[in-house]
């Protein structure tokens, strides 16, 4: 049975059809956060992103894609989120325990250009029984264009058949310096630009309180940027004033204290909760577990 929370989420969605807001709906009702409105999925894009070694011997169990799979079911996320291989190698075995992402497109961290390639599609997504496509978009990048052109196509196929699309939107490339690519300015533009190519989940970065455009700069004075909440407030302001699902990536490996603290800060600033990878499957099983379910007190308002 629904929740008003939910309910109130998918009533957002309005141009969309049935099968997009029941996939919607199973990955917003899975888990220990269902019917919050509340999400934490788990994503492990990272071996292609930054290599195995780099990813997993760090917890040589996680170089095992069924590990991946039996920690999301076991520690109640949300969904699990993954290439295709990956998720290929547990589909069977896992069918129907947890709602999946298939991340279609990917890159590597020999490349220089701002961009990745296709490695799946809506017909992988539909014979694994996925729920979502997700897609990484590099708003600054030159190829950016052809980005947006891509996932406009897929994003269009993904919901004539019923699958939900999640943006990832990371600001990078172009004329765009490395120290903006986290400013609030920034992040909010490119979670902005995520909304009007049709994302129906949102994934960005924590924004810094840098302020990068100079031209968005007036914007921006006499408001104190310095609480993460308010940055967070900013960001699902700019996502349609919150009528989109927007979370939040862990980002690199940290101590704890501070994942709990990016928790409390998504939390309350309106956010709808974390894609967090590296941060637990490089831990320890009991460990991941353990921080995952104090995530799931925090987004629920008991820590």
């Amino acid at each position: 049975m629904t929740t008003k929370v939910v309910q109130k989420i998918l009533s957002n969605y309005e141009s969309d059809n049935p099968g997009v807001k029941a996939n919607l709906y199973r990955m917003l009702n899975q888990g220990k956060l269902g019917g919050t409105g509340k999400m934490i999925i788990l994503p492990v894009d990272q071996g292609f992103e930054h290599g195995p070694a780099r990813s997993f011997s760090v917890n040589p169990d996680a170089y095992d894609p069924h590990y991946h799979y039996q920690l999301a079911i076991d520690a109640g996320l949300s969904a699990y989120a993954a290439p295709l291989g990956m998720l290929e190698a547990g589909a069977d075995k896992f069918a129907g325990q947890i709602p999946t992402i298939l991340k279609v497109n990917s890159s590597n961290s020999w490349g220089t250009a701002a961009n990745q390639a296709l490695t799946g599609g809506v017909d992988d997504a539909l014979r694994l029984g996925c729920s979502a496509i997700g897609f990484t978009i590099y708003p600054g990048s030159d190829d950016v264009f052809e980005m947006i052109e891509e996932i406009k196509e897929l994003r269009n196929e993904a919901a004539s058949v019923g699958i939900a699309t999640v943006i990832w939107s990371y600001p990078r490339g172009g004329k765009l310096p490395k120290s903006g690519e986290l400013a609030l300015d920034v992040g909010a533009y490119a979670a902005h630009i995520a909304a009007l190519i049709g994302a129906h989940i949102i994934k960005v970065k924590l924004p810094s309180n840098h302020i990068e455009q100079a031209e968005a700069k007036p914007c921006y004075e006499g408001t104190d940027w310095s609480a993460q909440a308010d940055r967070v407030k900013h960001v699902v302001q700019s996502c349609f004033n919150g009528r989109r699902i927007v979370i939040f990536s862990g980002g690199a490996t940290k101590g704890a204290d501070a994942v709990y603290q990016d928790a409390r800060d998504i939390r309350d600033g309106g956010g709808n909760g974390s894609i967090i990878g590296r941060n637990t499957f490089q831990r320890p099983r009991d460990e991941a577990l353990a921080m995952l379910g104090k995530l799931v007190n925090i987004y629920k308002g008991k820590e």
